[in-house]
């Protein structure tokens, strides 16, 4: 495996370190700092050697799209950013961060074991030809049929076009499955036909929504807005 810098921007330490941890614990190096000073700093001597910035829209010295802005002043829009969810605060802030090729969003208080899954096709792109989209990381069951076989497993995470699943045995690449899961404080059961958009032994498999039911894809649709919306906890 190819070791990658990421840089953790955060001014909470839970955060901060917990991420650190998981790319440290993974053979990366991770380089973890804690105002937009100290960012700025690190991408303006580092740029060529960084592979990834994990970012808080709420960092002392500076706050918002700002940051991201002052970022691309810098690296003219050649490193992929991740914004931790919890720090934005409305859809404004979402459109302005697209506009800036922000790469999307990751949850901070996410559980240890879906840190790595969650930064894997960030880190690894080429390996995993995902949709650009907001995702929650989460592992709801979910189950999905393949041909005559049906099998069960845990979601990764889970955008508006599609879902991720943990799994050792995923399905090839342009694979058809149909899923079915219930998100979290619900009673509906979501169907989707679905693509194997990407496929890799060593954290599982992508499926992209081809055909939800209107209502279903409306419940999906509202469970991420409101993730992305939720003030980070004090």
């Amino acid at each position: 495996m190819t070791s990658k810098t990421v840089v953790v921007a955060d001014d909470v330490a839970y955060v901060r370190d917990r991420f650190a941890s998981a790319l440290e614990n993974a053979g990366h190096r991770a380089i973890p700092v804690r105002s937009a000073a100290e960012l700025f700093a690190r991408v303006r001597a580092d740029a060529g050697r960084i592979d990834l910035l994990l970012i808080d829209l709420h960092l002392p010295y500076a706050t918002g799209v700002e940051i991201v802005r002052t970022i691309r002043k810098f690296d003219e829009g050649r490193l992929p950013i991740l914004v931790f969810s919890g720090t934005i605060t409305s859809a404004q802030e979402v459109r302005e961060l697209s506009e800036l090729g922000v790469a999307g969003y990751v949850n901070e208080y996410s559980a240890d074991e879906h840190i790595l899954p969650a930064l894997a096709p960030h880190l690894f792109p080429d390996n995993f030809n995902r949709r650009s989209s907001p995702r929650v990381v989460l592992g709801i069951p979910v189950a999905y049929r393949h041909a005559n076989t049906i099998a069960a497993a845990l979601t990764l995470n889970l955008g508006k076009g599609g879902v991720a699943i943990r799994t050792m045995t995923p399905l090839e690449s342009a694979a058809k499955a149909r899923a079915r899961f219930r998100l979290p404080g619900t009673k509906r059961e979501i169907e989707a036909d679905s693509r194997i958009a990407w496929s890799d032994r060593r954290v599982g498999m992508g499926l992209q929504f081809e055909h939800v039911d209107a209502a279903d894809q409306t419940a999906i649709d509202e469970f991420i807005d409101q993730h992305f919306f939720t003030p980070r906890r004090s």
